[in-house]
């Protein structure tokens, strides 16, 4: 089968837990960057990974890679690409991406110069002077760093994170990929027993019991690569049936969530329910001072914060509430991300393990308790 060099994308910090979810899908010659990792595949990888990549942001064709320092210089590299082998005679081919620290800065005009490029290429290629674009979508992105340009194909569509079930939440969701990859650095497994006594829209309980059960998180989604002719139909047939033959329906695991409030209870039902892992569950209405965790259970939060004075305090006084009612140790592991430099004064315990993570742009600390 023939070789792709792949990238991924995903949250800073989480390099580490994609690079050995990559190696359990079985991709090569790995090269860790901040925030991606490209690798080896073939058209199998790739349609693994979409499926089953839980901290991954896309997956990406890398095409190539040039320094650009001049606009000629960028539309000779992309007309250097082979984008024939990806891009057939009819498909739609937009141009987005971005440029960092570097002396082609407007986005707009290397995105029509780079478009100019694969038109040129595309149309000597196919023996025409007009593309319809009105086949599959063949997304390019490019990302200038540094005067080097690189050109991607995006296979995935939708980011990653949206699996398909939270399609509402509440007014501050932690992204799925994240919640992921924050799941994996607390150890959940198939005999788990995971709380959440914020549960906001159930982000971790969902993802948790995705990680105990087996679920491949792309299961119940669809990707842009599914209507490209050079990927066969089969693979994706294939590796869906692979995936639903791998869920792990006898695990044990257990989630109990709760919130003060009671439209995010609803929120977390209703989402478990989408994502079909409600009977796992136990939701209520409930303050975090009447919280208990059972013994053996790791709890695993994202507690407000502010940005104003008068909620950065009231957020303070929760770290403190929170810590009275957790006092986590070795039976009561605790896993918390907070963005709060002090959290753990507030909180009363230093973390036995802290990780820089960010959560969108803001930097944040994830708080571990295990001992």
């Amino acid at each position: 089968m023939e070789k792709l060099r792949l990238c991924c994308p995903c949250h800073f910090g989480l390099e580490s837990v994609l690079k050995f979810e990559l190696g359990k899908i079985g991709a090569e010659n790995l090269n860790v960057t901040d925030g991606k990792i490209s690798f080896d595949g073939t058209p199998e990888t790739l349609v693994k990974a979409n499926l089953w990549l839980a901290t991954a942001e896309r997956v990406l064709i890398e095409l190539g890679s040039f320094r650009a320092e001049t606009f000629e210089q960028l539309f000779e590299g992309v007309a250097a690409l082979p984008l024939e082998r990806f891009i057939g005679k009819a498909d739609a081919f937009p141009v987005k991406g971005h440029s960092l620290n570097s002396k082609l800065h407007s986005i707009p005009d290397c995105q029509r110069i780079i478009k100019k490029a694969a038109s040129k290429r595309l149309g000597r290629v196919y023996g025409v002077e007009w593309l319809e674009e009105t086949g599959a979508l063949h997304q390019i992105q490019f990302g200038i760093m540094k005067d080097i340009c690189t050109v991607y194909l995006d296979t995935t569509g939708a980011g990653l994170h949206k699996r398909g079930y939270r399609k509402n939440s509440n007014a501050a969701p932690i992204k799925e990929t994240l919640a992921a990859g924050i799941i994996d650095l607390a150890r959940v497994r198939a005999d788990s027993i995971v709380c959440d006594p914020m549960c906001g829209s159930g982000t971790f309980l969902i993802e948790s019991a995705f990680k105990a059960l087996n679920v491949a998180p792309g299961l119940r989604r669809n990707f842009a690569a599914m209507k490209w002719q050079q990927i066969p139909e089969t693979l994706w047939q294939n590796e869906r049936k692979a995936a639903l033959e791998s869920l792990r329906r006898d695990c044990s695991f257990r989630g109990y969530g709760s919130d003060i409030d009671p439209e995010a209870v609803d929120l977390t039902l209703e989402n478990s329910k989408k994502a079909g892992v409600a009977s796992r569950l136990e939701i209520r209405e409930q303050d975090v001072m009447k919280f208990s965790a059972p013994e053996g259970a790791v709890t695993i939060c994202n507690p407000p914060y502010g940005e104003r004075m008068l909620e950065i305090k009231e957020a303070e006084e929760l770290y403190k509430r929170l810590g009275e009612r957790i006092r986590p140790d070795s039976k009561h592991p605790a896993v918390i991300i907070s963005p709060d430099e002090d959290f753990e004064k507030f909180f009363g315990k230093q973390a036995d393990k802290k990780r820089k993570l960010y959560n969108g742009m803001i930097k944040c600390n994830l708080y571990m308790y295990f001992k």
